[in-house]
Formats: C-alpha cells, sequence, structure tokens
C-alpha cells in the first residue's frame, strides 16, 4: 500500500519536489492506464490540495472524462471548447488565472475560479488532458506548471 506525504510546513516547490518521486513510484511496475491516471488524481488532491483534478481522454472529436477527483464534472468536451479543448488544438499549457475572463470557459463547477490543463502528447498527437481546478484565483504559478508538466512527460514517455 502507497501512502502520500508531504509537509504543509514545506513551500510548494519543495512540496511538489518530494511529491513528484511518490506519484512515480506509485505508478512504476502498473502497466494499466486507468489504474495509474486514478492513483495519479488521487495523489495530487491529497498532496496538492487541488480543488478538481482528472483526465480527459480524447475520443474522435471530443474529450471524454476519464479518472478524476473532486465534484462532478462534464462528461464531453468538444474540440477547441473551453480551456481543455484549447489546450487540446494548440498542443499547450494553458494556465488560467480567472475563468471567468477566459473566452468560451466552460463552467463544469461554479466554484472553480482558476485552471491549468496540460495536453498529453504521444506520436505527435494529443492523447488526453490533465486538467486541474481551483477555488481560489489566481492559484496556479510556475510550481504547478513544473510539476504537472513532469507528470504529463511521464505519461507521454509510456
Amino acid at each position: 500500500m502507497h501512502q502520500i506525504e508531504v509537509s504543509s510546513n514545506q513551500g510548494k516547490q519543495q512540496k511538489f519536489e518530494a511529491l513528484l518521486p511518490q506519484i512515480v513510484s506509485l505508478v512504476a511496475g502498473e502497466s494499466d492506464l486507468i489504474a495509474n491516471l486514478s492513483n495519479i488524481c488521487a495523489a495530487l488532491k491529497q498532496g496538492c490540495g487541488y480543488f478538481w483534478v482528472g483526465f480527459y481522454m480524447v475520443k474522435g472529436e471530443q474529450l471524454v472524462l476519464g479518472p478524476f477527483q473532486g465534484p462532478v464534472a462534464c462528461t464531453r468536451i468538444a474540440k477547441g471548447k473551453g480551456v481543455c479543448g484549447a489546450a487540446w488544438v494548440k498542443k499547450e499549457v494553458i494556465l488560467v488565472p480567472d475563468v471567468h475572463q477566459f473566452p468560451g470557459h466552460i463552467a463544469c463547477n461554479s466554484e472553480s475560479r482558476s485552471e491549468i490543463v496540460l495536453p498529453v502528447v504521444k506520436d505527435g498527437q494529443v492523447i488526453m488532458v490533465l486538467d486541474v481546478d481551483s477555488n481560489k484565483p489566481d492559484d496556479f504559478d510556475q510550481h504547478d506548471k513544473w510539476l504537472l508538466e513532469k507528470i504529463v512527460n511521464m505519461l507521454s514517455d509510456n
């Protein structure tokens, strides 16, 4: 059994540096994608205290909800729509300090205030996106981006 342990006394970067090897260890040796994505979501929710964290999988011209932790979410997102759809089309990280200021934002939960979405690219194609929401405005920074990019890169390499 794995236990995610991070100290609340540490700064964000130190906390994330301690969390990353725990996540790597958690998924090491497990070949099932859904199991790994589920545990990654749980570890990020527990270790970082994110309001919502989850994956949307590319299925045709839509993103379909995959493993997540947090409140009930939108099930399907059209290509190019909202922050997730934009990250998919642009193949780049999108960090939104205030979701109410993002044109076309999809309000899956009215408590979400800021968001970061990272595409997972394999063989040049986006296969899923990692979506993380906060119930606080401007809650994500370069430390969050650093940690989440490490996880996305780990998934891209497998």
